[in-house]
């Protein structure tokens, strides 16, 4: 356990000493009946628990517990997260030098008690000024893979993965906005458990690996938000991507409507995906099986329900400074997607999913420049009198929105917090005046990014998302 731990302030220790603490977790596991086992940097209380049977409980009985004191451990931490059921296994990530690290995760045995501890412990005053944070945990089996070649057919990915990584189960590719005969140079491969995904990222991330000789991009996908079962009972609204960017909202209308006219209420299309709203769930859900896979414009489709919106955003938990963003923390930082030439100096990183849903690359529209010759004539315009495919920018994107709709431009407020590490993180409030109110005030992603200018682009693409949604 700890060495003695001596504040020099007028001689006073003010730590617990090294005897103390392994008295503290030995009175602990006595009085409970777990064990307690420290590895690879994280010491484990249960996992399982005594006299469980069965497989560990599943996917969303896990929470996210950071901003813990450093000097504070087990004996202290499992009676207050006892208050919200039955710990199946507590995690705390320990340093060398036998303080904590600041965070844990405890597995609960059901979903709905690890949904109470959020509800009674986030924000929880663990110490007189000190509070903590916690927030629902995801076991990640999902790795982003970039910089593939775009010629690539999903079966030459999965069989490629399956040969230099163990426990693949499936690869996600999406098809070009532009060519549907190609992919958009990444892709998301599944494994079958989060150890399997973490030991291929291992193996991956170095960046010397190569697949088809080229040098791939690696880092983990973002966790797919969960939606409970209850909410998703009540949702009217279909996701529909890989749509061709020249299709219409009314032709979307028009094709969903065939198997019951009149069942669609509206249609929000931005680039190559889609909001179809019902005015019945059923009809939805219905021409959800019906149209899913079908043809529109030469483009096989596909079609979801669409995840509602989650109101409680974490980002209020990021900026009171009560989770530090680190590599086993359902905060995931931006998948990196190569949209653009190389020959334009470094690809911006932005994320390829929203709100748990793949959010297509900007339009891939051609960028080059071209020479000025003398006497070449010049006409002053607008902006807003092109056409949405010139913004190649979601922070443009939002501007033209805004103008279209004859609203004021979009205001942005910035903030910032530190990570686990150190880093400076930040992210953007976007407020939009015209439709400001009590229940959708302002804009606000839930992730944080390093550099200002994918701040403010993430936070743009957040904003036009929403604002599909809610149109």
């Amino acid at each position: 356990m700890n060495e003695e731990n001596i504040d020099g302030t007028n001689g006073c220790s003010k730590v617990r000493t090294g005897t103390q603490n392994e008295a503290a977790l030995l009175a602990l596991m006595e009085k409970t009946g777990y064990n307690m086992v420290q590895e690879n940097g994280q010491r484990k209380f249960g996992g399982p628990p005594p006299g469980w049977e069965g497989p560990p409980p599943p996917r969303g009985c896990e929470v996210f517990v950071g901003k813990i004191p450093r000097d504070m451990y087990e004996d202290e931490l499992v009676p207050v997260f006892e208050r919200a059921g039955k710990i199946y296994e507590f995690r705390l990530m320990m340093e060398f030098s036998g303080e904590n690290r600041g965070y844990a995760f405890v597995m609960y045995t059901t979903k709905e008690e690890a949904q109470l501890a959020i509800r009674i412990l986030n924000n929880y005053e663990i110490r007189p000024g000190k509070f903590i944070g916690v927030c629902v945990s995801l076991d990640n089996c999902r790795l982003f893979i970039g910089a593939i070649p775009k010629e690539k057919k999903k079966e030459e990915i999965l069989d490629e993965m399956k040969k230099v990584t163990e426990g693949v189960v499936d690869v996600i590719v999406y098809p070009s906005a532009t060519d549907k005969t190609k992919n958009r140079g990444f892709a998301f491969v599944e494994y079958e458990s989060h150890r399997a995904a973490a030991m291929a990222r291992r193996k991956l991330i170095p960046g010397t690996f190569q697949l088809w000789g080229h040098t791939i991009q690696v880092d983990w996908a973002d966790p797919e938000k969960e939606v409970d079962e209850e909410t998703m009972q009540r949702v009217k609204v279909l996701y529909v991507r890989n749509l061709m960017i020249s299709t219409t909202e009314e032709t979307i209308k028009a094709e969903f409507n065939k198997f019951k006219p009149g069942a669609v209420e509206r249609v929000k299309k931005l680039r190559d995906y889609a909001f179809v709203h019902f005015f019945n769930r059923d009809d939805a859900v219905s021409a959800m099986s019906v149209m899913n896979g079908k043809c529109i414009d030469g483009a096989s489709i596909e079609v979801t329900l669409a995840k509602p919106v989650n109101k409680e955003n974490t980002w209020r938990q990021h900026l009171n400074g009560q989770i530090s963003p680190n590599s086993e923390n359902l905060i995931v930082f931006a998948n990196k997607e190569e949209s653009y030439p190389k020959t334009l100096g470094k690809p911006l990183t932005l994320p390829a999913r929203l709100n748990g849903q793949h959010s297509p690359s900007p339009t891939e529209i051609e960028r080059c420049a071209y020479p000025f010759y003398p006497g070449t004539k010049l006409t002053p315009i607008s902006m807003y009198s092109l056409k949405s495919n010139h913004f190649n920018s979601a922070v443009m994107h939002l501007d033209y929105y805004c103008n279209k709709n004859n609203w004021a431009p979009p205001e942005y407020y910035l903030y910032s917090t530190t990570s686990q590490d150190g880093k400076v993180l930040l992210v953007y409030k976007i407020v939009i005046p015209a439709i400001a109110n009590g229940s959708q005030s302002y804009f606000m992603p839930d992730k944080l990014c390093t550099t200002l200018e994918d701040a403010k682009e993430l936070a743009a693409q957040f904003t036009l998302l929403h604002l599909a949604i809610r149109s």
